[in-house]
């Protein structure tokens, strides 16, 4: 309906647009009561101007449970030509109407919508929802009545009485399309209103009892050429009945009761009688084409074979699940139909369809029949014109071998002994092997197969294709393939165009070589076997090699890959790569790789940690060879010292150097080959001295690093003040755990400015030098995480100290720590949880908005009163587990910060 309005809308503007004027018609709408009970309602809407139609009848439809809806026509009056309103009416009006209030006039509502519009928008609805729009005014009433819409009458399950009916047929004599389905004594409805149903094509009928009579009387509907009917009795008294009708082309009779079946129809040209239960067939059908019998359990083999034989032109014929059926009556069929082209004798278990040719069959079902075994190839072998077949659950079947040049589908779904499968036909396009065990050899020659899956056939052992199209190729879990499954499936070994193949949990495979120029996508997912991989594919672009633990030596030379990850290879030692177009190559995890050729002009991040026999000679090939180097990161690389990083002057955009967990105590080749270094990891770097890092705070290396990370390190106290006052350019430093981190105070090192007298240089150049060191003194530090520093006893940051970016200072876990002080304007977060010693606390910070003191278990509430009160944009407040701090009143904290809106806390021990 809302389809229709939209198309009426857009009509409407359209005719708008052009000017044309519209017929307008005037409908009266009366309010009206409703009432359950009254005959002249449409499903509970009552017409008040509800006229007849030419023959003074109008629509009825009564209320009554769903599916049950009295839906017909109802006579009012047929002794006049003039419209008389139905008695209701005067008891549908508005009362207002009948106390003067209001005039009537005032409920007429005016309509822009013409016939033809009208016609369209009906032409959407029902045949219910049509009686109900019919029961609006007369002019809905006479579109709703209109022939079109009354061609197809659709009653299925619809409760209709007789009268209603013969009145709805004698009204629209032009219906085709007849559906009685569910219907209450629809036999008397047709034989009754039969008279009026000769242009009549196609009748539906369903349910009940359908006698001899129901049958004679279709004589009568000459135009019929479908009848349907289900689930139904047929005959009277001894279940005989016969079907005699000159017209009619398809009959479909289904699960339905008879003993006798007599179809005698010389234009039919389809019949089914699927799941009838009768005991006798006869049929006189000369043009018969299809032919139904599936499941007709109680059909004998001789009746079968009678009824088939007598229709000479049969091209389909389904008799699966009859059981009875024999060789005999499939030879006797073959001989009489010629044309047969279609056969379905699946389920019949006494047929091995051995002698029976069928030389212009093209779809053949054979499925669970235990009858077929091998010897039965020979018979299909001789329908050369063949172009489906399937042999599912066949069990006595141990191979298969056709050479068929039509064949385009072929099932062969669990069969237990199966074990060879030699198919050969350019067309063949799709093959369904599932569940077959015992599989050990598959032969395929087709020039149309695109995708071949053989998923679970743990026999599987020998795979020979020769299909030139084929592109994708599935043998998961084929447990017991060999390695020479590579040479058929690389160059020259029949698949040319392969462009996947998924080779996982093929736990046979050892050494696995492919030589493919096609080859783009590969997973090896689970070949726990493999020791050797060897790829010259120079389109791969993905490759899955999860789970491959065992894997010892890679090559991947060339490839088309664009990122690799092999950190899930603990065992591989050997590894060379020729990859173009690769960016990311993640070797984490492979600890004992000692040999690495890595030769990728644009790789831009390799992450090597933990492989601690990486050698320098490998560190060096991979700098010379991969230049566009960005981040480079060699955590846990134990056996990389100063050789291997005096090559890092080959890597010029080298922005991250991770060197965590080494052995290095010379730094100097970092210091003097990346100048564009912006991040630098040194963490838990135990042989790194104090001298080491001179040349960063004393000579001013590395000028664009932002991140340094010294955490766990050996560095001492000295060292980390250095750097803090002098390399202004650091944003974020970490120097968690740092065990010789005693205090931390800022802005008293030598490197300030405020510190230097200007007299100290000369006068001419006094003025500029102050105003470089005033320059270099704005420090871009953000971010200072000391955590876990065990011995850090005090943190002072003055004002002094120009850290005017610095937003986040995490000194979690220091518990020695005693005093804090800190005036930070841009502070935004601090963390002092688990500093058990912390007693003094002065902050100066604006707009801190989270500070974090769980278990500060020192700390005195006037003393945190005291720091809150220069914190005026404080928010969240933790002093969960302080037990100094009263946590039943923190009204006291937010009168001195009355911005706190969230504290953590618990109640006191």
């Amino acid at each position: 309906m809302q389809e229709a309005l939209a198309r009426l809308r857009s009509t409407t503007m359209s005719r708008k647009r052009k000017g044309v004027r519209m017929e307008i018609g005037t409908c009266r709408i009366n309010v009206l009561k409703e009432s359950s009970g009254v005959n002249a309602s449409f499903f509970g809407y009552e017409a008040p101007h509800l006229h007849a139609f030419a023959e003074h009848d109008h629509l009825k439809l009564s209320h009554g449970p769903e599916n049950e809806l009295d839906f017909g026509l109802s006579l009012i009056s047929n002794d006049g030509g003039n419209d008389i309103p139905r008695e209701t009416n005067s008891h549908g009006v508005c009362d207002v109407e009948r106390s003067g209030g209001t005039n009537a006039e005032d409920l007429e509502i005016r309509m822009d919508l013409s016939d033809d519009l009208l016609h369209l928008i009906f032409s959407f609805l029902c045949q219910k929802d049509l009686c109900r729009a019919g029961a609006a005014c007369k002019q809905w009433q006479s579109a709703s009545m209109h022939e079109d819409f009354w061609k197809y009458l659709k009653f299925e399950n619809t409760r209709i009485s007789l009268q209603n009916f013969v009145n709805i047929c004698h009204r629209y004599q032009n219906v085709t399309n007849l559906n009685l389905s569910g219907v209450l004594s629809a036999e008397s409805l047709v034989i009754e209103a039969i008279t009026f149903l000769r242009h009549l094509k196609t009748l539906i009928m369903g349910k009940g009892q359908l006698g001899e009579t129901f049958f004679q009387a279709l004589a009568e509907c000459p135009l019929l050429n479908t009848l349907t009917v289900s689930d139904a009795s047929l005959g009277s008294g001894i279940q005989e009945v016969t079907v005699n009708h000159d017209g009619l082309h398809e009959l479909q009779i289904v699960k339905c009761r008879a003993l006798r079946v007599s179809i005698r129809c010389h234009q039919l040209r389809i019949l089914s009688l699927r799941r009838t239960g009768m005991a006798h067939v006869s049929l006189n059908c000369p043009q018969l084409l299809e032919l139904d019998f599936q499941s007709c359990h109680k059909l004998s083999d001789t009746a079968i074979r009678q009824a088939a034989t007598a229709c000479p032109l049969l091209a389909s014929l389904d008799m699966s699940s009859c059981s009875c059926v024999t060789d005999e009556t499939l030879r006797e069929i073959a001989n009489a139909c010629q044309n047969l082209s279609v056969l379905d004798a699946s389920n019949c278990p006494n047929i091995s369809f051995e002698s029976v040719k069928l030389p212009m069959l093209v779809d053949l079902r054979l499925s669970s029949c235990e009858g077929i075994t091998s010897a039965s190839m020979g018979a299909v072998c001789f329908s050369r014109i063949l172009e489906a077949l399937q042999l599912d659950n066949c069990s006595l079947l141990t191979s298969v071998s056709l050479d068929l040049p039509h064949l385009k589908n072929i099932s062969l779904v669990h069969l237990r002994k199966f074990a060879d499968l030699n198919l050969r036909s350019p067309v063949l396009s799709y093959i369904k092997v599932s569940r077959c065990s015992a599989l050990r050899c598959v032969t395929i020659t087709s020039n149309a197969l695109k995708k071949l899956v053989l998923q679970k056939q743990e026999s599987l052992c020998n795979l020979s294709l020769q299909c030139h199209n084929l592109i994708d190729v599935d043998l998961s879990d084929c447990e017991s393939l060999t390695n020479e499954i590579c040479k058929v499936l690389s160059d020259g070994g029949g698949c040319p165009m392969l462009r996947s193949l998924i080779l996982d949990n093929c736990e046979s495979l050892s050494v696995v070589e492919l030589n493919n120029s096609s080859l783009v996508n590969l997973s090896l997912a689970g070949c726990r076997s493999m020791t050797f991989l060897k790829l010259a594919c120079p389109k791969l672009q993905v490759v899955i090699l999860d789970g491959c633990d065992h894997l010892e030596r890679a090559s991947f030379c060339p490839v088309g890959l664009e990122s690799l990850n092999l950190g899930i290879c603990p065992k591989l030692s050997v590894l060379r790569i020729e990859a173009p177009n690769m960016s990311i190559l993640e070797l984490k995890g492979c600890g004992v790789l000692s040999e690495a050729s890595i030769n990728c002009p644009c790789l831009i991040s390799l992450d090597a940690s933990f492989c601690r026999q990486f050698m320098d000679d490998s560190l060096s090939q991979t700098a010379e060879a991969c230049p566009l180097i960005e981040h480079l990161i060699l955590s846990s690389c134990l056996s990389i010292d100063v050789r291997g990083l005096s090559s890092l002057h080959c890597l010029q955009k080298l922005a991250l150097l991770d060197l965590s967990y080494t052995f290095l105590m010379n730094l100097k080749p970092v210091f003097d080959s990346c100048l564009q270094l912006k991040v630098l990891k040194l963490s838990a770097c135990k042989y790194l001295s104090d001298s080491s890092l001179e040349p960063l705070y004393r000579e001013g290396a590395l000028p664009m690093l932002v991140e340094l990370d010294l955490s766990y390190s050996s560095i001492g106290q000295t060292a980390i003040e250095e750097l803090l006052a002098c390399c202004t350019n650091l944003v974020n430093v970490n120097l968690n755990g740092c065990t010789n981190l005693h205090e931390l105070v800022c802005g008293s090192d030598y490197c300030r400015s405020g510190d230097m007298p200007i007299d100290a240089f000369p006068p001419d150049s006094a003025p500029d030098k102050t105003k470089e060191i005033r320059e270099s003194s704005d420090c871009q530090l953000e971010v200072l995480s000391c955590t876990g520093c065990p011995n850090i006893k005090k943190v002072v940051i003055p004002s002094t100290a120009n850290y005017l970016n610095l937003s986040k200072i995490n000194l979690n876990l220091s518990a020695n720590l005693k005093e804090v002080d800190l005036k930070c304007s841009n502070l935004y977060n601090l963390n002092l949880s688990n500093c058990n010693s912390l007693e003094i606390l002065k902050l100066d910070c604006p707009r801190l908005a989270n500070l974090q003191l769980l278990a500060c278990t020192m700390l005195q509430e006037d003393e945190l009163k005291s720091a809150l009160s220069f914190c005026g944009a404080l928010e969240i407040l933790n002093v969960h587990s302080c037990p100094q701090i009263n946590t039943l009143d923190f009204g006291r904290l937010q009168a001195v910060c009355p911005t706190l809106k969230r504290i953590q806390s618990s109640p006191i021990a």
